[in-house]
């Protein structure tokens, strides 16, 4: 028996979809312990979830006291169940489990839908390259929307893609596979809004176009999943209509889906064909056989299950090439389809100029991101840098290496299995190793370790924290809702007038310095933090406050 034939027989009675959770598993966990919280959308995301638990109201959607009327409820329900459950509020890797969660139920979603098929063992490498690609496992490390985004609408579509195939003659697929996609569907917007439904949409008008018939639209279930559809999103999205009086819908779309939908929303436009660029930098090391899945996709158009997979790629794909604002995440939603074409690519020979390609992307990425670890660690590093810069960037290269060595020796499953495997331990080291030792770029971790210690020594008094001149959110996560931030030195200065410490930026030192002199007040600095804040490029350095004894009133005329 072959070592293919032994994997199809293990990987059957539904083994391939957990072994590809497994994979998604593997591939972040490392990191979500290790990793500070980031700015901006993390930390954004998991003070809003925090403050869930805190003020019991689970329909608003609160940063601090500005409503959060951005994106759907559904993460914040699972970030805020996740740090209830642990008990673990004010830790980030409670907020981060979700993110795990739906990358795992991606890859697994994937291998069942690609089971419909592929031999188990090629559906099985579908659903383990999906969940080992570097920006699903990023995704999965860090505690905002898409990784969970990814895991529903690949399920939406893994099933939908088994009621399509059943329709073709291929395996039958019950009423679970109906429920399957209808909760896919509804979970994906409870989590991101219309992205969800535009993806099932654009797949289905393209196949329908393509096919020349509808017929199979009939499998769907309408009634009773419609149904199970209003059931799991009608509920909240009527009671933050009530409570907001409309609000939350006016701000979603006029303050967030337009402004990306017609410009390059808070600096992060670019023109098509980013994501094509980027495509070997996201997918890492599937690239590897990317190429040859290409050359698959265009050989066999006619095959259904081919067919499928290229109307939920391409359409979607182009809408957001498309779309102003871009994010590396953003066609993340597609990369299923993609996964099942190198699933089937690998059964295929491959041809001498795929191969060239595939290992010239996956080699180039390789030594790219080895040659970053080590800028990095250059620019912010210690000591302990350079060892994790050793080992991810041996690892990176390892994985670019097999991968090319076995490509070239025509043995293509060998070659993205190795790759993989050695991508993993790459990417863990990279993002869990490498970057939390990058201490100027943690500079809230830094502050909010500053101010504990103070605490711890009694030097600093209770009470909300005034900062003045920083206003990155995972400081507010760091320290508590009712951090005080301001761009001003007001909120830092009545911090100090008011008993309490402040944090204050070296820029607004001066004017926080006049305005408590003026007042009477007076403060000593406890600490200083000095760094980059990353999320604008600028460096900074933070000085940590208590108040002190008052100051002397000037004396009188004589």
């Amino acid at each position: 028996m072959s070592l293919k034939d032994e994997i199809d027989r293990w990987t059957t009675r539904g083994r391939g979809p957990l072994l590809a959770a497994l994979v998604a598993l593997i591939a972040a966990l490392p990191a979500i312990f290790s990793l500070p919280p980031t700015d901006r959308d993390e930390s954004r995301f998991a003070e809003a979830s925090a403050q869930m638990l805190e003020s019991g109201d689970f329909t608003v959607i609160m940063f601090q006291d500005t409503p959060r009327f951005k994106k759907p409820v559904g993460i914040y329900w699972l970030q805020a169940a996740s740090a209830e459950l642990f008990h673990a509020r004010r830790a980030i890797w409670a907020y981060r489990i979700p993110s795990i969660l739906g990358a795992m139920l991606a890859a697994a979603a994937c291998a069942w839908g690609a089971a419909a098929a592929l031999r188990p063992w090629q559906a099985t490498m579908a659903g383990a390259v999906l969940g080992s690609t570097a920006v699903l496992s990023t995704e999965a490390m860090i505690a905002t929307t898409d990784a969970a985004l990814c895991g529903s609408i690949t399920l939406a579509m893994a099933a939908l893609a088994r009621l399509y195939l059943a329709d073709k003659g291929g395996a039958p697929a019950g009423r679970w596979t109906r429920a399957l996609f209808w909760l896919g569907l509804a979970a994906s917007v409870l989590l991101k809004g219309p992205i969800g439904p535009m993806v099932v949409a654009l797949s289905v008008l393209a196949l329908c176009v393509w096919d020349r018939k509808a017929a199979w639209l009939k499998t769907l279930g309408w009634r009773w999943g419609l149904i199970l559809f209003g059931i799991v999103v009608l509920p909240w999205a009527l009671a933050i209509t009530v409570a907001t009086d409309g609000g939350f819908w006016g701000m979603a779309v006029g303050g967030d889906l337009a402004p990306k939908l017609f410009g390059g929303q808070e600096g992060h436009g670019a023109p098509p064909g980013y994501f094509l660029i980027l495509a070997p930098v996201l997918l890492f090391p599937a690239g590897l056989i990317a190429p040859a899945a290409a050359v698959l996709a265009w050989r066999e158009r006619a095959q259904p299950f081919v067919r499928f997979a290229l109307c939920w790629l391409l359409p979607s794909w182009l809408v957001f090439e498309l779309v102003p604002t871009k994010l590396p995440h953003y066609t993340l939603p597609t990369f299923g389809a993609i996964a099942w074409l190198i699933g089937a690519a690998l059964a295929q020979p491959i041809g001498p100029r795929a191969r060239f390609l595939g290992m010239l992307a996956t080699g180039g990425v390789a030594i790219g991101i080895a040659v970053f670890a080590a800028v990095v660690a250059g620019l912010f590093g210690d000591a302990w840098s350079w060892v994790w810069v050793a080992v991810c960037g041996g690892f990176f290269l390892a994985a670019g290496a097999a991968g090319v060595i076995f490509l070239a020796r025509k043995r293509a499953a060998t070659a993205i299995g190795a790759a993989c495997g050695l991508a993993l331990v790459a990417h863990a080291a990279f993002i869990g190793g490498l970057f939390p030792t990058l201490a100027p770029i943690w500079l809230s971790q830094r502050v909010a370790g500053a101010v504990d210690a103070a605490r711890g020594a009694q030097a600093l008094p209770p009470g909300p924290v005034g900062v003045a001149g920083y206003g990155e959110p995972s400081l507010v996560f760091a320290l508590g809702t009712a951090t005080d931030l301001s761009d001003t030195p007001d909120a830092a200065a009545d911090a100090i007038e008011q008993g309490r410490p402040a944090v204050v930026e070296q820029a607004d030192d001066a004017g926080f310095h006049q305005t408590i002199a003026a007042a009477g007040a007076n403060a000593k600095m406890l600490g200083e933090v000095k760094g980059l804040d990353y999320s604008t490029g600028a460096a900074q350095v933070l000085r940590v406050y208590a108040p002190a004894s008052p100051a002397p009133h000037p004396a009188g005329p004589p």
